[in-house]
């Protein structure tokens, strides 16, 4: 397992510093990938054989992208993190983001719905509170089917469940899920903004504490078993946390 740790580096290009995690991914036979997250961080993917060296050359040729790309996020950053539930704000669902489109109309009770490209709330009052209730109820809903399902389809391949394991959502502020004393697991509905893969790497990592309540080695050989390329996932689910759990 420790050649699949995240380890940080970081280089400089002239007066800026860059630092970077290294993921190390089984699948990853040759090229090395380099992601901006929505937050700044970076990250960078490479085959298990890497060095870092070569690693780090990698990056290097790409300072000068990554700095605008870093800066770029700084700023829609800035501009995200301020809700107020108006038509041009960002929204994510299921990684992708949408504009928010604010209408008003007479439907009283109100409604929420992608529409090409587009997270459209339909309502009678339009102030920044309704709107955001919308969503929420909105999101709530996605989040109960999208789990409920992928649940059902990953437990039908774990080798140690007979059957889906009860579950509920749970809004935490800085967990994306978790697992009680007794079995049950608990799942923040603001993972349903996260990209697919992202949800699945939570939903196994709490899957795995029915079998290993803890963190010990046996724990992550079996999380590595179910997905080996989870460390990747992890550093991208955690270069998008901030945005996804801003209401």
């Amino acid at each position: 397992m420790d050649t699949n740790k995240v380890k940080m580096q970081k280089i400089t290009y002239g007066s800026k510093e860059i630092k970077y995690q290294v993921c190390r991914v089984p699948d990853r036979v040759e090229k090395i990938a380099i992601h901006v997250h929505p937050d700044g961080s970076v990250q960078v993917d490479a085959p298990l054989d890497a060095g870092l060296e070569s690693v780090k050359q990698a990056v290097q040729k790409r300072a000068r992208w990554l700095l605008g790309h870093i800066e770029q996020a700084r700023q829609r950053r800035e501009y995200v993190l301020r809700r107020e539930y108006v038509s041009g704000e960002s929204f994510f669902y299921l990684g992708k983001r949408y504009q928010l489109k604010v209408i008003k109309s007479d439907n009283i009770r109100g409604s929420v719905k992608l529409l090409r490209g587009q997270l459209r709330v339909e309502t009678t009052a339009t102030e920044p509170e309704k709107v955001k209730s919308l969503l929420w109820i909105w999101y709530r809903d996605h989040a109960r089917d999208y789990f409920a399902r992928r649940l059902k389809e990953i437990s039908q391949r774990v080798s140690w469940l007979d059957s889906v394991p009860d579950w509920r959502l749970l809004v935490m502020k800085k967990q994306w899920g978790s697992c009680s004393p007794q079995g049950t697991l608990a799942i923040n509905p603001h993972l349903i903004k996260a990209p697919r893969d992202c949800i699945e790497y939570v939903l196994l990592h709490e899957l795995c504490h029915l079998q290993e309540h803890n963190h010990s080695k046996r724990y992550y050989r079996l999380l590595y078993e179910q997905m080996p390329e989870w460390n990747s996932v992890k550093a991208k689910l955690d270069g998008l946390s901030e945005m996804l759990l801003n209401e």
